[in-house]
């Protein structure tokens, strides 16, 4: 009986079948091990969103302890940083006294206060605020909200009626979110040298500037980029400030005793010595 001839095509498509698995798992090991790092890597932020979307807790404070993992995690990294809070009437009442840690356990060692909006609008809280934070020997400051659609100069003059800054007072803010209606980002950007420029002649120091990452990187980095930075971002996978970032809001849902609602969490990118520099002088 005479054996079936092998052909040259046949031994190359076996030799291929053979070696497919030794590819498959060449691929798929070096994916795996990624994979598993990269998790191992964002652990906090991988158990706070399995928190969020597994959790059937409804009421507010539950909601507001599934972001505690992901903020201690970051506080946890940083921190040779400086951790602080920014607040407004949403807060409502706020027990000065109570105010020492973020989630027990993070110093709390500034606050930002919103005291105006546009032309005219007063924060009702602001003064009851800004004493509370006098009070209890926090460093503090001030932030305007600016309305693009407004007068630059008037809102400037709304700040500087009601804000009195003092020595060791953080500068003053100007908060920067929405997009102009009426007039385009040249004229806005005009606008908002005018407000920063009114108002550093006033209190003899360099305004901070705020705004979210995307809207400054969009519309204000090659005009403003000179000025101390203050970005929010809160981005899963962002885990440090970028370089030009000097303040970075990496959450909306902290959880502060004497706060009984979510708030605001800043980090500094310095010692609490460095904050201080940067205050007004004495």
């Amino acid at each position: 009986m005479v054996a079936p001839r092998i052909t040259r095509k046949q031994v190359v498509v076996s030799t291929k079948k053979e070696r497919l698995p030794y590819l498959l798992w060449s691929i798929l090991l070096p994916l795996i091990l990624i994979i598993l790092i990269g998790a191992w890597h964002y652990r906090a932020g991988i158990i706070y969103y399995a928190k969020v979307i597994f959790s059937k807790e409804e009421s507010d404070l539950a909601n507001n302890k599934k972001y505690d993992a992901r903020n201690i995690f970051l506080m946890s990294q940083h921190q040779e940083y400086t951790f602080g809070v920014d607040i407004s009437h949403y807060q409502g009442h706020i027990l000065w006294d109570s105010i020492q840690t973020i989630n027990d356990k993070f110093p709390l060692d500034f606050v930002f206060i919103r005291a105006t909006m546009g032309e005219k609008g007063k924060d009702r809280d602001f003064k009851k605020n800004w004493l509370g934070a006098s009070g209890r020997s926090k460093i503090k400051g001030a932030y305007h909200y600016y309305r693009p659609n407004e007068n630059s100069l008037k809102q400037a003059r709304n700040f500087i009626r009601q804000v009195k800054l003092q020595p060791g007072d953080l500068p003053p803010v100007l908060d920067i979110e929405e997009l102009p209606r009426n007039q385009s980002m040249a004229d806005l950007q005009k606008g908002l040298k005018r407000w920063l420029t009114e108002v550093e002649q006033h209190y003899k120091i360099k305004p901070i500037l705020y705004s979210g990452d995307s809207y400054y990187t969009d519309f204000l980095e090659r005009e403003f980029s000179d000025y101390v930075l203050w970005i929010a971002n809160y981005n899963f996978w962002i885990e440090s400030p970028k370089d030009h970032w000097d303040f970075w809001q990496f959450s909306e849902r902290g959880t502060v005793n004497g706060i009984a609602t979510p708030v605001d969490l800043n980090m500094y990118k310095g010692s609490i010595e460095q904050l201080e520099q940067l205050c007004l002088p004495f």
